[in-house]
C-alpha cells in the first residue's frame, strides 16, 4: 500500500466543487481502492474527508490459473497448497507445468532409477534445479517426495589405491591426502605391510567428505573391495574433527562395515609426539562433540595422554608420520 495525501488524491478533480470532490474520494472508498488513514484527522470542512489514504493494490483475477489447477493438472500433483496460495502458483506455474507434462508424457521413465541431476534434466532441463535450485521446493508445494521420482545421489568418486585383489583383504582409510601419498609409495616400492599389518587398499578420504563419498561405497568400487570378509581401518588426525570423522563413520555404516581406528598407526604418533606443550594448536572452531567411542580401542594410558593433549588445546597431525615410519 502507498499513502497519499486528499491534495494528490484530488490533483486532476482540483477545479471540482467541493460537493464533487467529496463524492469523487467517496467512491473510491466503496470501490476499496483507497483506505483512509484514520490517525491523519479530517479536513475541518463538512462533510468531513481524512487528511491521508491508503491506495489499495487491486486484486488480480486468479480464476483461470484456479480452474487450471482443479482440473488440468496430473493427478500426482497435489493442488492443495497452490489453490490456497495463487498468488505463488502464478510464480511457480512454469515449473509446475513442466513437471505436469512430464507425468503426462513420460511417466514411465520413474521406473528407471535415475541420479537426481538426470532426472532434473529430464523434468526440467536444468540439471541443477533439484539439487541446488528450487526443485524441493516445488515438489514440496506439490505434495510429492523426491522418492517419487526414483532418483538416487551421488557422491565425488572414491580416491584409492588397491595394492592386491585379493581377498579377504584390509583397507584403510586416511583422512589426509599426503599420508596417503607416502603409504601408497611405500607399498609401491615392495614393502607389503604399514605397522605390521598387510593392508591391501588405500582409501583417500579427504576429511569430511568420506561421510558423503563412503555412502557408495558397494557401488562404486571394485568387487573385491566390498567383500564381506574384509576388514576396514581408519586413521586421521588426532584432534576433535579427526577423531568426530571417524565416530560418525563407524555410526553410519555400522549395519554393513565394522570400521576400527588404525590402533598401530595412532600409537606411533603418540610415541613420536613428545609432550603435549610442543604440539601445534587445535584449530579454531572445531567441533568437540565427541561420544568415546573411538577411546574404546586403546589402552588406559593411551587413552590417557590423548585426552590430555586434547584437553590442553593440542592436537597431533597426520603428517607426523612419514615413509620412515611404515
Amino acid at each position: 500500500m502507498k499513502r497519499i495525501s486528499l491534495e494528490e488524491l484530488l490533483k486532476s478533480h482540483v477545479r471540482d466543487s467541493y460537493e464533487q470532490q467529496y463524492h469523487f474520494v467517496r467512491k473510491l472508498l466503496e470501490q476499496e481502492k483507497i483506505k483512509p488513514v484514520k490517525a491523519s484527522g479530517t479536513n475541518g470542512k463538512r462533510p468531513a474527508l481524512y487528511r491521508s489514504y491508503w491506495v489499495m493494490e487491486e486484486k488480480k483475477d486468479y480464476s483461470a490459473l484456479e480452474e487450471e489447477l482443479k482440473y488440468r493438472i496430473h493427478p500426482m500433483i497435489s493442488v492443495d497448497y497452490y489453490l490456497s496460495h495463487l498468488e505463488n502458483y502464478e510464480k511457480d506455474r512454469e515449473f509446475v507445468l513442466l513437471l505436469d507434462n512430464y507425468l503426462r508424457s513420460n511417466q514411465d521413465m520413474l521406473s528407471y532409477r535415475e541420479s537426481v541431476n538426470e532426472r532434473s534434466f529430464e523434468i526440467w532441463n536444468r540439471e541443477k534445479f533439484l539439487a541446488k535450485e528450487q526443485g524441493k521446493r516445488i515438489l514440496k508445494c506439490c505434495g510429492l517426495e523426491i522418492g517419487e521420482l526414483n532418483v538416487y545421489g551421488t557422491a565425488e568418486p572414491l580416491s584409492y589405491y588397491s595394492h592386491t585383489r585379493e581377498t579377504p583383504q584390509k583397507l584403510l582409510i586416511l583422512e589426509n591426502k599426503d599420508t596417503f601419498y607416502s603409504m601408497r609409495r611405500s607399498l609401491l616400492e615392495g614393502r607389503d605391510r604399514i605397522f605390521g599389518e598387510e593392508i591391501g587398499t588405500l582409501i583417500y578420504g579427504a576429511g569430511k567428505r568420506i561421510l558423503k563419498s563412503f555412502e557408495d561405497f558397494d557401488f562404486c568400487v571394485e568387487p573385491y573391495m566390498a567383500e564381506d570378509g574384509n576388514r576396514i581401518y581408519y586413521f586421521g588426525d588426532l584432534d576433535y574433527e579427526g577423531i568426530g570423522i571417524y565416530e560418525k563413520l563407524a555410526k553410519a555404516f555400522c549395519t554393513r562395515w565394522e570400521i576400527v581406528p588404525f590402533v598401530q598407526a595412532y600409537e606411533k604418533m603418540l610415541e613420536k609426539a613428545g609432550q603435549a606443550e610442543d604440539l601445534p594448536e587445535t584449530k579454531e572452531k572445531q567441533n568437540r562433540n565427541i561420544s568415546g567411542d573411538f577411546f574404546s580401542y586403546f589402552a588406559g594410558g593411551q587413552v590417557k595422554k590423548m585426552k590430555e593433549i586434547l584437553e590442553k588445546e593440542r592436537y597431533i597431525p597426520q603428517e607426523i608420520l612419514n615413509i620412515s615410519d611404515f
